[in-house]
Protein backbone atom coordinates (compact mmCIF):
# COMPACT_ATOMS: atom_id res chain seq x y z
CA UNK A 1 0.00 0.00 0.00
CA UNK A 2 2.65 2.22 0.88
CA UNK A 3 4.15 1.85 -2.62
CA UNK A 4 0.80 3.05 -4.27
CA UNK A 5 1.08 6.17 -2.29
CA UNK A 6 4.02 7.00 -3.24
CA UNK A 7 3.25 6.84 -6.45
CA UNK A 8 0.04 8.82 -6.10
CA UNK A 9 2.37 11.23 -4.23
CA UNK A 10 5.13 10.99 -7.36
CA UNK A 11 2.60 11.48 -10.28
CA UNK A 12 1.08 14.90 -7.81
CA UNK A 13 4.14 16.36 -7.46
CA UNK A 14 5.10 15.36 -11.18
CA UNK A 15 2.39 16.93 -12.69
CA UNK A 16 1.55 19.98 -10.41
CA UNK A 17 3.40 22.64 -8.74
CA UNK A 18 4.42 21.40 -5.17
CA UNK A 19 2.44 24.34 -3.74
CA UNK A 20 -0.51 23.04 -5.57
CA UNK A 21 -0.22 19.40 -4.35
CA UNK A 22 -2.67 18.70 -1.73
CA UNK A 23 -2.30 14.47 -2.28
CA UNK A 24 -1.74 13.02 1.56
CA UNK A 25 1.12 11.08 2.69
CA UNK A 26 0.40 7.89 4.51
CA UNK A 27 1.34 9.67 7.93
CA UNK A 28 -1.44 12.40 6.72
CA UNK A 29 -3.72 9.61 6.25
CA UNK A 30 -3.95 8.57 9.83
CA UNK A 31 -5.56 11.59 10.70
CA UNK A 32 -8.76 10.61 12.35
CA UNK A 33 -11.14 12.68 10.52
CA UNK A 34 -9.95 10.54 7.82
CA UNK A 35 -11.25 6.92 6.81
CA UNK A 36 -9.18 5.15 4.20
CA UNK A 37 -10.57 2.61 1.46
CA UNK A 38 -8.67 -0.03 -0.50
CA UNK A 39 -9.62 -2.34 -3.17
CA UNK A 40 -7.89 -5.62 -4.07
CA UNK A 41 -8.37 -8.56 -6.53
CA UNK A 42 -9.62 -12.00 -5.84
CA UNK A 43 -5.89 -13.07 -4.94
CA UNK A 44 -5.48 -9.85 -2.74
CA UNK A 45 -3.31 -7.87 -4.87
CA UNK A 46 -3.64 -3.76 -4.13
CA UNK A 47 -5.47 -2.33 -7.62
CA UNK A 48 -6.29 0.76 -5.88
CA UNK A 49 -6.62 3.61 -2.75
CA UNK A 50 -9.03 6.24 -1.82
CA UNK A 51 -9.97 7.95 1.38
CA UNK A 52 -12.91 10.01 2.81
CA UNK A 53 -12.40 13.00 5.00
CA UNK A 54 -15.05 14.49 7.16
CA UNK A 55 -14.90 18.39 6.60
CA UNK A 56 -17.87 18.74 8.93
CA UNK A 57 -21.05 16.37 9.79
CA UNK A 58 -22.54 17.37 6.77
CA UNK A 59 -19.77 17.47 3.77
CA UNK A 60 -16.99 14.92 3.00
CA UNK A 61 -13.82 15.09 0.88
CA UNK A 62 -12.92 12.82 -1.45
CA UNK A 63 -8.70 12.29 -0.76
CA UNK A 64 -5.84 10.53 -2.49
CA UNK A 65 -7.77 8.55 -5.19
CA UNK A 66 -5.40 6.33 -7.01
CA UNK A 67 -5.25 3.51 -9.17
CA UNK A 68 -2.83 1.03 -10.17
CA UNK A 69 -1.37 1.09 -13.46
CA UNK A 70 -1.91 -2.67 -13.60
CA UNK A 71 -5.79 -2.07 -12.65
CA UNK A 72 -6.73 1.38 -14.95
CA UNK A 73 -9.57 1.01 -17.35
CA UNK A 74 -10.65 -2.03 -15.74
CA UNK A 75 -13.35 0.10 -13.39
CA UNK A 76 -11.46 0.21 -10.48
CA UNK A 77 -11.61 4.05 -10.03
CA UNK A 78 -15.54 4.07 -10.45
CA UNK A 79 -15.96 1.22 -8.30
CA UNK A 80 -13.59 3.41 -5.17
CA UNK A 81 -15.87 6.49 -6.07
CA UNK A 82 -19.09 4.92 -5.98
CA UNK A 83 -18.08 3.10 -2.93
CA UNK A 84 -16.69 6.52 -0.94
CA UNK A 85 -20.06 7.72 -2.03
CA UNK A 86 -21.84 5.01 -0.71
CA UNK A 87 -20.12 5.85 2.63
CA UNK A 88 -20.63 9.31 2.72
CA UNK A 89 -24.53 9.01 2.35
CA UNK A 90 -24.34 6.56 5.14
CA UNK A 91 -22.96 9.34 7.39
CA UNK A 92 -26.06 11.45 6.42
CA UNK A 93 -23.60 13.57 4.58
CA UNK A 94 -25.08 16.28 2.49
CA UNK A 95 -22.51 17.16 0.07
CA UNK A 96 -19.23 15.67 -1.34
CA UNK A 97 -16.18 17.53 -2.65
CA UNK A 98 -13.10 17.23 -3.51
CA UNK A 99 -10.17 19.09 -5.45
CA UNK A 100 -7.93 17.75 -8.52
CA UNK A 101 -5.62 19.16 -10.85
CA UNK A 102 -5.68 20.12 -14.37
CA UNK A 103 -4.72 19.34 -17.57
CA UNK A 104 -4.32 16.08 -19.46
CA UNK A 105 -2.80 13.54 -17.12
CA UNK A 106 -5.77 14.46 -15.10
CA UNK A 107 -8.53 14.20 -17.60
CA UNK A 108 -9.38 10.79 -17.14
CA UNK A 109 -10.01 11.67 -13.27
CA UNK A 110 -11.97 14.77 -14.28
CA UNK A 111 -14.26 12.40 -16.54
CA UNK A 112 -14.75 10.05 -13.80
CA UNK A 113 -15.89 12.65 -11.50
CA UNK A 114 -18.14 13.96 -13.70
CA UNK A 115 -19.74 10.82 -14.88
CA UNK A 116 -20.36 10.36 -11.47
CA UNK A 117 -22.73 13.26 -10.72
CA UNK A 118 -19.89 15.84 -9.93
CA UNK A 119 -19.84 19.35 -10.91
CA UNK A 120 -17.07 22.02 -10.89
CA UNK A 121 -17.53 24.69 -7.47
CA UNK A 122 -15.93 27.52 -6.23
CA UNK A 123 -12.79 26.49 -3.80
CA UNK A 124 -13.56 25.05 -0.64
CA UNK A 125 -11.09 24.69 2.67
CA UNK A 126 -7.87 25.69 1.91
CA UNK A 127 -8.14 25.31 -1.61
CA UNK A 128 -7.85 28.73 -3.81
CA UNK A 129 -8.92 29.25 -7.21
CA UNK A 130 -6.05 29.11 -9.21
CA UNK A 131 -5.03 27.41 -12.61
CA UNK A 132 -3.53 24.27 -11.62
CA UNK A 133 -6.41 22.85 -9.64
CA UNK A 134 -10.15 22.69 -9.85
CA UNK A 135 -12.66 21.85 -6.96
CA UNK A 136 -15.89 19.70 -7.81
CA UNK A 137 -18.84 18.73 -5.72
CA UNK A 138 -21.89 16.91 -5.70
CA UNK A 139 -25.46 16.84 -3.71
CA UNK A 140 -26.09 13.85 -1.90
CA UNK A 141 -30.00 14.89 -0.45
Amino acid sequence: MQRLLERHLAFAYANSPREHVHALDVDRLIDPTITFFSARDAGGVLLGVGALKEIDAEHGEIKSMHTAELARRAWVGGAMLRHIVKVARERSYTGLSLETGIGPVFAAAQSLYKRAGFTECEPFGEYTRNPHSVCMTMSLR
